[in-house]
């Protein structure tokens, strides 16, 4: 919790960010205008161009439940700071009422119950609709840009090999996209789907190995209201440390910093207006960007899928987060003249299901996608006796189901569940489904479990926060590590952060040649 004087001095803060001029719209919340299409979309348009921004969509082409952390550590620096705030003191920052739309979206308080009151919310057919009414109302003026995360994490994206969420973000039409887990489906196949793609891949810190010079488009231009847009892509930068290396063996990744300075200075040597970073960094790495790289006006982070109703504004640098998993669409309309960016006004719309209606072509589209899968994604399993969530910095209570499920089906001495941030929610009293199940484990490669030790003292040295949690059964160990974000990392050398394991239980150290583990992924 934080004291009373912190969230004071955040309060200041955001109230000093209000009267710059560059002003945001939270202040227009759904509570005060009721829970209408009209009112979620309402916008006082200003300026000559708007940036729409989705990331993290994890495949996830209809609606769904998705519960917001309770925990979201901060380390050093940004220990306290957006988006390191969660539940109760959240909603203090941004003068938020508990029991809202906006308080459900948001935060994870109360969650069960305005659940049942809200709904559900995403689904690419109700995205489909604010974007087409946007594009209706600026014309030419409107960029959209995909953060990544896009191709992977349901049943049919994994069937699919991502050609489910090619097709429907082909039907959305995207301007440009970065990517991470993207790069899971292999080299070949991701090649066959850009070589494909009507709109641009961008990946300036992408190197080719053989050659040692970029393996994607850096960035883009567009002309938009008048003004010149340089769009440069960052993809996940530890991509070969949080995903197996062999999948793309001649690609390198990086946060390549020098890089990013360049590629800004020849967008604005090419009389570029306004420089966006379409980032897939993680926030805080965003935030350390936005410090030490000049010349950037905008930056959507992605990755971390923190959702914040204002921009975090780093020096001349305006942050902008979007959440993940359909839930919210950034609308960031910009005045630009004269090279500059002047003001700007910026909403995070929430897409609460039931209130915004779905268009028709991307309802037929995502109906004919999934209709071959339809009869597994419907069988039922179980029913959620509490609720099943995953999100956070450490476990959630699926995670918590899938490794006890672990110990007592494969009768192992350890279960493992990776801490991933995605994954959908399921109510108490719900049935549990085969989608259910593969919005959690829809995992695009294999990892021998032979690789545990190994994999655990990579995850501590990680940007990525992975933790690992096992239930203490009669059989059962711990582990868990939330490892810090670049340019703020943990201490200790690389490779040996995990000094040992131990076995709960009896409190003998695991033994990795007779310790019996079994995981998922």
């Amino acid at each position: 919790m934080f004291s009373r004087r912190e969230l004071l001095m955040a309060g200041a803060a955001l109230s000093a960010i209000a009267g710059s001029g560059l002003s945001g719209r939270w202040s227009q919340a759904v509570a005060q205008q009721g829970l209408t299409e009209d009112g979620l979309l309402d916008f006082q348009s200003t300026g000559n161009v708007t940036i729409l921004h989705v990331t993290d969509l994890h495949a996830q082409l209809v609606p769904v439940y998705f519960r917001e952390p309770s925990i979201n550590l901060g380390v050093g620096g940004v220990a306290g700071l957006p988006p390191h705030v969660t539940g109760a003191d959240f909603l203090k920052l941004y003068n938020i009422e508990p029991g809202t739309p906006e308080a459900y979206a948001m935060t994870s308080d109360d969650y069960v119950a305005l659940a049942r009151s809200y709904g559900k919310m995403g689904g690419l057919d109700r995205i489909a609709t604010i974007v087409k009414r946007v594009r209706a109302e600026r014309g030419e003026k409107v960029l959209l840009l995909d953060g990544g995360d896009t191709w992977q994490g349901s049943y049919t994206s994994l069937q699919t090999k991502g050609q489910d969420m090619v097709d429907a973000m082909n039907a959305l039409q995207p301007d440009a996209m970065t990517g991470h887990w993207e790069f899971t489906y292999g080299t070949e196949r991701v090649k066959e789907i850009i070589d494909g793609l009507p709109f641009a891949f961008l990946g300036g810190n992408i190197f080719d190995t053989e050659w040692n010079e970029p393996a994607f488009e850096a960035y883009k231009m567009f002309e938009k209201g008048g003004a010149k847009i340089a769009v440069l892509g960052q993809a996940f930068p530890y991509t070969p440390i949080a995903n197996p290396r062999w999948m793309f063996p001649n690609w390198s990744f990086g946060i390549r910093e020098e890089e990013v300075a360049k590629n800004v200075a020849a967008a604005r040597a090419e009389g570029a207006d306004l420089v966006v970073l379409l980032s897939h960094n993680g926030f805080d790495v965003d935030r350390a960007m936005a410090a030490r790289v000049p010349g950037i006006d905008i930056i959507l982070a992605g990755h971390t899928h923190d959702a914040l109703p204002e921009p975090v504004i780093v020096g001349q640098t305006l942050v902008i987060a979007s959440g993940s998993h359909g839930k919210f669409l950034t609308r960031l309309d910009l005045d630009v003249q004269d090279g500059k960016l002047k003001s700007y006004r910026h909403r995070l719309i929430p897409v609460f299901t039931d209130v915004i209606a779905p268009d028709a072509e991307m309802t037929k589209l995502v109906e004919e996608i999934r209709a071959p899968h339809m009869a597994e994604l419907s069988r039922e399993l179980a029913t959620a006796e509490s609720l099943l969530y995953r999100r956070g910095n450490f476990n959630g209570t699926f995670d918590d189901l899938i490794c006890q499920a672990l110990l007592e089906v494969r009768e192992a001495d350890i279960s493992l569940s990776p801490g991933f941030r995605w994954g959908t929610s399921v109510l108490p009293g719900q049935k549990i489904t085969v989608e259910d199940v593969h919005n959690a484990c829809s995992m695009t490669y294999p990892m021998p479990i032979a690789q545990t030790r190994p994999m655990l003292r990579t995850s501590a040295m990680s940007p990525t926060t992975c933790s690992t949690r096992i239930p203490t059964t009669s059989r059962a160990a711990t582990w868990s590590a939330s490892a810090a974000w670049p340019y703020d990392r943990p201490h200790g050398i690389m490779g040996s952060r995990i000094s040992q394991m131990t076995m709960l239980k009896t409190g003998e150290a695991v033994d990795p040649a007779k310790t019996c583990a079994a995981g998922w992924a």
